[in-house]
């Protein structure tokens, strides 16, 4: 199936053809400003920043995690977070969720008028003293205030799962100890779960094994999300199989920029424009224009100065970095 652009050369589209037992939509959740620059080796200018996230907005994303209020020593990519978080103020429409590690970065946050902040917990041991030089307990004790003080000024909080699925230093993750983690991000009073395969080893079975034992545990299914890297060539496959329990929310990075700087095992991002490339084939409706974020993914890897990872970018973009 073609559609003709104005330039005159047909360009391919998948053919309409829905599934039986998936949503008829899907909300994205951009990550690419912040979990994909944040990966970067060199810092991009914040005006650059401010310009990408416009860009994504106008492609169609109506949530665009935006930064992250963490020590710029941890991630200087992104200490210019109070510089650009005032420049999306014209944004109407759009979410823009930050990360806050702990309360300082909630103030940080709040000071600038957020309205949905982020956590980042592991479901591991060791990857929690990686990231937080903390244990899981002593991570989920940092944000029990976070949670709480987030909720009483009316700001919406997503909590992070890292590790759900394997972890570099542990290996495979058991289903239980994932499901204990996210019940207490739950019980904190998270508004959404974000499972995360950091590194990318999950399947669909073991992705549909997580899932059934989080809705067995009383987690509803619209709290959910999930996250997956690439790193095996599995994100769209476990996507495709979280969709069938019914999740709706799923996490990707323009141009699959990303990866995570604590684990050096975890490459890129599912590229948003190889999600939509699927969703649009399933006939799921996600408002996001896929020609707009072609351009600013190809945009984005000139800055950078290297081809996208993205293979949809690569396919129908002429000059994709």
């Amino acid at each position: 199936m073609t559609d003709e652009p104005t330039g005159g050369s047909p360009r391919p589209l998948p053919m309409r053809v829905p599934a039986d037992g998936l949503p008829d939509q899907v909300r994205i959740h951009e990550v690419g400003p912040r979990d994909g620059l944040q990966n970067e080796s060199s810092v991009v200018p914040v005006e650059v920043k401010a310009e990408f996230v416009h860009r994504l907005a106008a492609a169609g994303l109506t949530t665009v995690e935006a930064t992250s209020f963490v020590h710029p020593r941890w991630v200087p990519q992104l200490a210019d977070a109070e510089e650009l978080f005032p420049l999306l103020g014209d944004l109407t429409g759009v979410r823009l969720p930050v990360l806050v590690p702990n309360e300082r970065g909630l103030d940080r946050a709040l000071a600038l008028g957020a309205r949905e902040v982020a956590v980042f917990a592991s479901v591991t041991e060791s990857f929690s003293r990686a990231n937080l030089n903390r244990s899981v307990d002593e991570a989920l004790a940092m944000f029990a205030p976070v949670v709480a003080r987030a909720a009483g000024a009316g700001v919406r909080v997503r909590g992070y799962l890292s590790m759900c699925f394997g972890d570099p230093w542990e290996g495979p993750v058991p289903v239980a100890q994932t499901v204990h983690v996210a019940r207490r991000l739950h019980e904190l009073g998270c508004d959404e779960l974000s499972l995360g395969d950091t590194i990318g080893v999950a399947t669909p079975g073991h992705v549909s094994t997580v899932l059934r034992a989080l809705l067995a545990a009383d987690i509803p299914v619209q709290h959910l999300a999930v996250h997956f890297h690439d790193t095996y060539g599995q994100a769209l496959a476990n996507t495709l199989t979280a969709l069938g329990h019914g999740v709706t929310t799923v996490d990707a990075s323009a141009g699959g920029l990303g990866g995570c700087p604590f684990a050096r095992s975890a490459t890129g991002n599912l590229a948003t424009e190889d999600l939509l490339w699927m969703l649009r084939g399933l006939g799921i409706e996600t408002g996001v224009d896929l020609d707009q974020l072609v351009a600013t993914s190809a945009w984005m890897a000139d800055h950078l100065g290297r081809p996208s990872p993205s293979r949809t970018v690569r396919a129908l973009s002429p000059h994709p970095g």
